[in-house]
């Protein structure tokens, strides 16, 4: 069960690594959201999602505020959400969520990326019938048997709550994302390890070791497009 975080926190350790590039990523990310709606997270569901997400990437507030004023004020930049599904190597899938402003620059680039690092685009629906949207919440200072007990006290019925490294990490249904966060809130809990809405695969694979190197490229390539915003995978990082 371990292994869900495992891949979630070593995609955290890759962006803390190159905060330029996630910080003006966020910053995409917020301006769209804000365009969808009211620029104020309390009325805005997909804005606060983004700034809880923010939050643990610590995202610096000049940049969340430079985003906010833009959607307030004359930003007239149309960004499109995109989905696109692939295969890396040895059964690998790959799933590739990408904001732009340019359709036909997002999707060659994507392309290319997977066909120089050994992979190859799918079909729509080719791989995401592998996984589940999932909400991922984790905190520290509590055990899983306390945050258990908050949850149930709540009536809330989440997937599963694991305790993984020195931390309480819960799967719940994407739309209990602020509903969990509220609960631990009422506890006290303000800061969060971790807040994501994910995709998490229902089984996962392990590469053999000449595939692994390759594997990892091709992550690299597809994280490194500007118009990519996350990158989903099956495989087992686990060590």
């Amino acid at each position: 069960m371990g292994r869900k975080w495992n891949n979630i926190k070593e995609k955290k350790a890759s962006k803390d690594a190159n905060t330029s590039k996630v910080y003006a990523k966020f910053g995409v990310e917020i301006y769209v959201a804000a365009k969808k709606g009211e620029p104020d997270p309390e009325s805005n569901r997909a804005l606060k999602v983004v700034l809880e997400r923010a939050k643990t990437y610590n995202v610096p507030k000049a940049i969340i505020d430079r985003a906010l004023d833009k959607a307030k004020g004359s930003g007239d930049e149309n960004y499109v959400e995109l989905r696109y599904e692939g295969f890396g190597p040895s059964g690998s899938m790959i799933i590739i969520d990408a904001l732009t402003n340019n359709v036909n620059r997002t999707a060659p680039l994507v392309r290319s990326a997977f066909s120089k690092n050994g992979g190859n685009m799918g079909v729509s629906g080719s791989v995401t019938y592998m996984f589940e949207p999932t909400a991922v919440i984790g905190l520290e200072g509590k055990t899983s048997d306390e945050v258990m007990e908050l949850l149930i006290e709540a009536d809330l019925d989440v997937r599963d709550v694991l305790e993984e490294d020195e931390a309480v990490i819960v799967y719940a249904e994407p739309d209990q994302f602020h509903a969990v966060q509220e609960v631990f809130r009422g506890a006290g809990i303000t800061d969060f390890t971790v807040a994501e809405l994910t995709m998490l695969p229902q089984n996962y694979v392990a590469l053999p070791e000449d595939a692994e190197a390759q594997f990892e490229k091709l992550i690299d390539a597809l994280e490194e497009l500007d118009d990519v915003q996350q990158v989903y995978h099956n495989v087992d990082s686990e060590e």
